[in-house]
């Protein structure tokens, strides 16, 4: 059976049309023939909203009992049984009255979604869970009833029903929303517009992000490579530098002035070995992005405009944010710049910008990742400019000027042998040193057109020139080479003391390391083996991948690189090789590593260590109820024994029968706390062995409630639940606990509720009280061993009885946790696994017991 389809009418306050638009709606369905009914409407006495129910069917609510009263709601099974192709559905958020087959409407609408019924239905921004806090800040109201955004966000529609706040506040006072008595107190509280704008804010900007979502998932199915601006998002390009701050401001500003803007930053490095940025400033700029609500990106790329342009046409961004270069101005010799390059190639669809800051044409000055190597692309211009560069240099001269003296030939080729060495090194300015030698021979120095030379000091001019060619090339290809060994040692150093600085801090977990290595080293994926000896097989302790999915290595021998930190353990990465002069940091993340992972390990021992504490904290709490709260009952029963046994004494049977009863009364107690005692000793050690299997509720609850007064219980156990899958003496145990509570803490002549629901493959079993609750700050303690809450006498247990009944419930697989009662008190819900399927109705049994 198909799922059927969900639509929601989302609306910034009540009153702004949600309920009419869906009645609307409902009847534009009918007309067309569509089988629709109203499964739960509320007008809440709306005239025009109430007009709007005529002509259309609505299935007869379930009315419930609660405290005395009566209240009405949606009646689940008679929808389901009606079978509509459409149901209309009020408030999704809306909680429903305790005993009723699930605790929320929005559970209700799940089931009839699964029947294949399709539900339209309304709610409101403010009961969004992920906006309760937001809301509760602008509004000073904290919302009881809130629905989770999943079960929003997974809606098949999702429509705004909008209203300027101006017009709400008209229809308010016009008496169309609330009744006339309330209007004011509304209007000058809820309903004030500053509430209402940022409320309606709240909902478009939610509704933009919805929509934005299904922007993104038509785009990837029908693989659009162009860009949509339907909203502005501004990429950020990154190089490292201390620039970056500058641009991550300017286009955090540049994302205000339009609500819904956003920001990704981004970083392209190459995968040519240590990246060329400072990693200190690269994780301040990351940080500093993230604060201003943006993201942080790592992308791998040769050709950095290529890359940016292809990451921004990804994402859909509107806008680029670049820095001036940091060039100076003879370096643009080599290529226009990353800026210029990505302006022209951008396209008419996104707008680049080009932010100055104060580090424009100071120089690069940023580590180099290449070390003393030289690019591909700088060795061909070099060998290009030493043998090819000669050739028309000779042709200009002897065409142009030949008279122009041999001495300054020699100083036109040597200059050509100068910039062979700075492109491509010393091979290449050798080789025009000698090119041009030749050159110099034969087309310059008498005889002209021979290898023979007339003149003896014309031979000494070209072996000087030759000798002072191969001497400043070497100079300039050695001072090259220290230049880039410095940048490269200036690089490593940031690294390692970024990183010893991280570590040593306690801000990097052994995942956030291995990363680091990734993006350090460009490298596609990274993993930290061990194995216990020689012989055993290695295992992971940690590995991360790139994002196209790259699997790390699971043997060192795997791995295009591997690391042996001491005998067992070795760092692994995969993706290239990497070249010696690399190895030497990759050493040392290597044992930061392992630094990390040892520190892991200590602060597991560390939380053992804290168990073991807590343990003997336990035994000293045993030990102190045992000394007292196990001694007044006994001393009870000690003075009635006493007292029965004495001769001096004639007593009546009125007195004997008071100090039996308080003989048997203190034997109860003592038998309920060293049942508890025994049963918290028995969790502690781990000794409990739940024998689980289906059974029904309403064959153990009952039985759990022996030991309360019959009239202190109300018990609701609806015959067509779902059998669960529990050990029912556990079972027994842990309501008999939670009941027992309940009671004690219950005002007299109000009894405690038992109720129980199916949710899902879950079964929940409420049990509700009305006393004075426990604050959220308490609800965790509660649980706790030998913890009671309030100003509980010494005489009223040990503090053991729910800690006993959550572990229990732990045990066979359910949860136990704390609620608030509507009204006031609290609520225990056990949560526990259901059996497949639902048992057979039968109509011999009563649908309700009451105790």
């Amino acid at each position: 059976m198909a799922r059927g389809k969900l639509r929601i009418y989302l609306g910034a306050a009540p009153g702004v049309g949600k309920t009419y638009a869906m009645l609307s709606e409902g009847h534009r369905r009918v007309e067309r023939g569509t089988d629709l009914v109203v499964a739960f409407v509320e007008h809440h006495g709306r005239p025009r909203t109430e007009v709007m129910l005529h002509g259309l069917e609505e299935v007869p609510r379930r009315e419930m009992e609660y405290r005395g009263s009566t209240f009405t709601e949606m009646d689940v099974d008679a929808v389901l049984r009606r079978r509509p192709a459409v149901a209309l559905v009020d408030e999704l958020a809306h909680t429903n009255v305790p005993g009723s087959r699930n605790a929320k409407r929005w559970q209700d609408i799940e089931e009839l979604l699964q029947a294949g019924i399709d539900v339209v239905s309304t709610v409101n921004i403010q009961h969004l869970e992920s906006l309760g806090d937001v809301v509760e800040s602008i509004t000073g109201v904290r919302q009881r009833e809130t629905v989770p955004d999943e079960v929003v966000r997974r809606a098949d529609q999702i429509e705004l029903v909008d209203m300027s706040p101006h017009a709400l506040r008209r229809r308010m006072a016009h008496g169309n929303i609330y009744k006339v008595d309330k209007v004011d107190a509304a209007l000058s509280n809820y309903f004030r517009p500053g509430n209402l704008t940022a409320l309606r804010e709240l909902a478009l900007l939610w509704t933009a992000d919805r929509v934005d979502e299904y922007l993104q998932q038509y785009r990837s199915e029908h693989s659009v490579s162009t860009i949509w601006s339907a909203r502005e998002r501004i990429v950020v390009g990154l190089t490292g530098g201390p620039e970056g701050r500058t641009l991550i401001r300017r286009a955090a500003r540049m994302a205000a002035k339009g609500a819904g803007g956003e920001i990704l930053a981004v970083y392209i490095a190459r995968s040519d070995g240590l990246t060329s940025a400072s990693p200190k400033e690269l994780a301040v700029q990351r940080t500093l992005v993230e604060d201003l609500g943006g993201t942080f990106h790592h992308v791998i790329g040769e050709d950095v405009p290529d890359a940016l342009l292809e990451f921004a046409r990804g994402v859909n961004a509107t806008q680029i944010v670049l820095g001036s270069s940091r060039r100076k101005s003879w370096q643009y010799v080599f290529g226009p710049g990353v800026g210029a390059t990505v302006a022209r190639d951008s396209g008419p669809d996104l707008d680049v910008h080009i932010v100055t800051h104060d580090e424009v044409a100071k120089g690069r000055g940023l580590p180099v990742a290449r070390g003393a190597r030289l690019g591909r692309s700088r060795i061909v211009a070099g060998w290009l400019v030493g043998l090819v560069g000669p050739i028309p240099l000779t042709l200009a001269l002897r065409q142009f000027d030949p008279g122009l003296g041999l001495a300054n030939d020699m100083l036109l080729f040597l200059s050509l042998t100068v910039a062979a060495a700075l492109l491509g090194g010393l091979l290449p300015a050798l080789a025009s040193a000698a090119f041009g030698s030749l050159l110099l021979n034969y087309f310059f120095t008498p005889p002209l057109h021979t290898w023979t030379i007339a003149d003896p000091k014309n031979i000494v001019a070209i072996v000087i020139f030759f000798g002072v060619a191969v001497s400043v090339a070497s100079v300039v290809d050695l001072a090259a080479r220290r230049t880039h060994q410095a940048a490269r040692l200036r690089a490593e150093s940031e690294v390692l003391s970024f990183l010893a600085g991280s570590v040593l801090r306690g801000e990097t977990s052994l995942e956030a390391l291995l990363e680091r290595v990734r993006e350090t080293f460009a490298m596609d994926s990274v993993a930290l083996l061990e194995r216990a000896s020689d012989v055993d097989p290695w295992t992971c302790a940690g590995a991360v991948g790139a994002t196209d999915g790259a699997p790390p290595p699971v043997r060192p021998e795997d791995a295009d690189v591997d690391m042996p930190v001491g005998e067992n353990m070795a760092l692994a990465l995969s993706g290239r090789v990497l070249p010696a002069e690399d190895r030497r940091v990759l050493a040392a993340f290597a044992a930061q590593a392992v630094v990390v992972l040892d520190r892991q390990r200590l602060v597991g021992e560390a939380e053992k260590a804290h168990e073991l504490a807590e343990g003997n904290r336990i035994r000293t709490a045993l030990l102190a109820a045992v000394s007292h709260d196990l001694r007044t009952p006994l001393a009870g029963i000690k003075a009635a024994v006493t007292s029965l046994r004495s001769d001096d004494v004639a007593w009546s049977e009125e007195d004997e029968a008071e100090l039996l009863a308080g003989i048997e009364e203190g034997a109860d107690r003592l038998d309920h706390l060293v049942g508890n005692l025994l049963d918290m000793s028995r969790l502690q050690t781990g000794t409990v062995t739940p024998l689980i299997r289906e059974i029904d509720l309403d064959e153990v609850v009952p039985m759990a409630l022996v030991g309360v007064p019959e009239d202190s219980v109300v018990l609701d156990i609806p015959e067509t639940l779902p059998m669960v899958t529990v050990d029912p003496g556990l079972l027994e145990r842990s309501v008999a606990n939670i009941v027992e509570n309940a009671v004690k803490y219950s005002p007299d002549g109000k009894p405690v509720l038992v109720s129980a629901s199916a949710l899902g493959d879950r079964v929940e079993l409420r049990v509700a009280d009305q006393g004075p609750g426990v604050p959220d700050s308490a609800k965790g303690r509660i649980f706790e061993p030998f913890q009671r809450y309030g100003d509980a006498p010494r005489g009223a247990g040990v503090g053991l009885g729910l800690a006993v009944a959550r572990g229990f419930a732990e045990t066979m697989g359910g949860q136990l946790a704390a609620e608030d009662t509507p009204g006031g008190g609290m609520t225990m819900v056990l949560s526990l696994r259901a059996a497949p399927g639902r048992p057979p109705v039968r109509p011999d049994l009563p649908a309700q017991a009451t105790s």
